[in-house]
């Protein structure tokens, strides 16, 4: 064992170095583990990172300031200007006390996936920008990057020594035996599970889970493991306080299983949580399961896993019940829904750059319900991705659209503005820390144009704007856009104020029928609520008689935060307007 080894584990409680050897051992074999620990922090002090091993024992500071933008690294763009530098600008314009944190879609160099099939991690994609653009962003924003776990670009360096037969590359990549059972698997895609590859060796078949081009690592390499340690602590060199483990339930693969969540993407998952406990306990590791919910919280483990998950039930289900005009369904999955473990978090969210999920509804609505959502959004000029499954049927997948165009009423244009703006407000009231896709920021509709140049179903929720047009769109307070956005940046702002919105408040789902919806969100220290109000039917609802509203409101009145107003209803009851959210403040 090294000398700065030593020292370096001098200052680690005995408690993480059993657990980080224990879990080596499950992966590796516990004849490598004391080698593999002895390898790992000797990377401690790399890129500056874990210098002086802060006793901190996890990520702290979490607020109600707390909102998460995700954007792509090209989103906004100007003629002559790196497309960073340019998001940049715009952000901290714009969106400075409204948004505290940047998710940046993978900005490395990529072949295909917009991004998610990536050459090499540790670059800048040259039509983006540099790293320098990267890091100026930390002067007013935290920042949340992508590790792509599962799967690299076919074009990477690693499948190229893939192919060559060279070091190290040449163990990084996973193969399949075509003459194998592999029915059990579960499939995100209809495309072909293995591809075959000319090699050095010959051919050879290649786990490919999402698309050729995606071609799946090999995580029974111990050398991979060590390649994604290194990853991670040069992304916290360059400001990353969120890590997003994209894809990972697929991480690890076991033949006669459905390589779905198998016990090993846990303990690879826990292993890198213990790791960055050590060198960077500030950092956040959040899955992306998009899942059924109880498969999904499993990645909270027991508080020893992700820090953060996301709430992949919450898009279908509220676009679902808002479209059809109940809350009933909603309403009894946050009943029943189980605060995370201490420490953890869900991030809610409505969009994202991918399209709706639906699997996440499975056991929670009928499949019926779900086909006649997808038939909708096909009627709204969305589209729908299916999933092959085991009996060589699909099913629906994914909805591709815009989480405005899914709301829209074309017939009736501000009961669709108004429906969009109650599906936010719920959204970024709930338990958890919030998350906004940038194109909900600004209303985009599909962009079909986009779709027929790609080819490719995701890209009506993925439009690249240019900044002159962004600009003249925003500063014209007669469009959409621009008040929606306005509602966004001022409710935001609004809502950093408000200690109830703390990601670890409080919440009390109430029961007001199927044409409402309703929470209280209370600080922790017991001297705020607010009671937030929706109403999911496009015509006036009465709020009758309710026991919580008297208990908060005596005197029949309160502050509206989202408008500003006082509502007093006096001895009526309380009408909500259509589509109408209120956060009525008890103190």
């Amino acid at each position: 064992m090294s000398y700065f080894t030593q020292t370096a584990i001098k200052h680690i409680s005995s408690t993480r170095l059993k657990l980080l050897r224990r879990r080596l051992g499950k992966l590796y074999g516990m004849d490598r583990a004391d080698r593999l620990l002895d390898r790992m922090y000797q990377m401690i002090g790399r890129y500056g990172v874990g210098v002086g091993l802060s006793p901190n024992t996890g990520p702290s500071g979490l607020s109600q300031q707390d909102v998460v933008l995700i954007s792509y690294a090209d989103m906004v763009q100007a003629k002559d200007r790196a497309p960073l530098e340019v998001l940049r600008q715009f952000c901290t314009q714009r969106l400075k006390g409204a948004v505290s944190t940047i998710h940046f879609l993978p900005f490395y160099p990529w072949t295909s996936d917009d991004g998610f099939s990536v050459v090499d991690y540790r670059q800048v994609h040259k039509d983006y920008g540099s790293w320098s653009d990267i890091e100026k962003f930390a002067d007013d924003f935290q920042l949340m990057f992508d590790l792509v776990l599962n799967h690299c670009s076919s074009k990477s360096p690693w499948f190229k020594e893939f192919v060559s037969g060279v070091e190290p590359g040449m163990n990084y990549i996973m193969e399949g035996d075509p003459e194998a059972d592999l029915s059990p698997v579960v499939r995100p895609r209809s495309s072909p599970l293995l591809t075959p590859y000319q090699t050095r060796g010959g051919e050879k078949m290649v786990w490919t889970t999402f698309s050729a081009d995606q071609v799946d690592l090999d995580w029974t390499c111990p050398d991979l493991l060590f390649e994604f340690l290194d990853i991670i602590l040069f992304y916290i060199s360059m400001g990353c306080r969120v890590l997003r483990l994209d894809a990972v339930a697929f991480l690890w693969k076991k033949m006669g299983t459905n390589c779905l969540h198998l016990p090993e993407t846990h303990e690879v998952i826990k292993l890198i949580r213990n790791f960055v406990e050590v060198v960077a306990p500030e950092t956040i590791l959040l899955t992306e399961t998009n899942v059924p919910h109880e498969e999904n919280i499993s990645y909270f483990g027991k508080g020893d896993e992700a820090h953060a998950v996301y709430q992949f039930s919450l898009p279908p289900l509220l676009l679902h019940g808002l479209l059809r005009g109940t809350s009933k369904h909603i309403r009894e999955w946050a009943t029943q829904l189980n605060p995370p473990p201490k420490g953890c978090h869900f991030l809610n969210f409505t969009a994202s750059h991918d399209g709706v999920g639906v699997r996440p509804l499975e056991g929670i609505l009928p499949p019926e319900e779900v086909r006649s959502l997808a038939k909708e959004i096909k009627d709204k000029g969305g589209e729908v991705s299916m999933r092959s499954l085991a009996d060589g049927s699909e099913s629906p997948y994914e909805l591709n659209v815009t989480y405005y165009s899914a709301l829209s009423d074309p017939n009736h244009p501000e009961l669709g503005e108004a429906r969009f703006l109650c599906s936010q407000a719920l959204a970024l009231s709930l338990q958890g820390i919030p998350a906004v896709y940038f194109h909900s920021l600004c209303a985009t509709p599909n962009d079909h144009e986009g779709r027929a140049e790609t080819g490719r179903a995701r890209t009506l929720n993925r439009k690249k704007w240019q900044l002159s047009e962004l600009d003249s769109m925003l500063d014209d307070k007669n469009t959409t856009g621009s008040r929606v956005f306005d509602w966004f940046v001022t409710t935001l702002r609004k809502r950093a104020s408000a200690p109830a919105f703390h990601p670890g408040a409080s919440q009390e789902i109430l029961d007001l029928g199927d044409s409402l919806f309703g929470l209280v969100r209370s600080s922790t220290d017991g001297n705020q609520s607010i009671v937030c109000l929706y109403n999911f039917l496009p015509r006036p609802s009465v709020l009758k008689s309710v026991k919580k509203m008297q208990e908060y409101f005596p005197e029949s009145k309160a502050r509206d935060l989202i408008s500003g107003g006082e509502i007093d209803w006096g001895t009526n009851a309380l009408e909500l307007r259509p589509y109408q959210a209120i956060w009525l403040l008890s103190h």
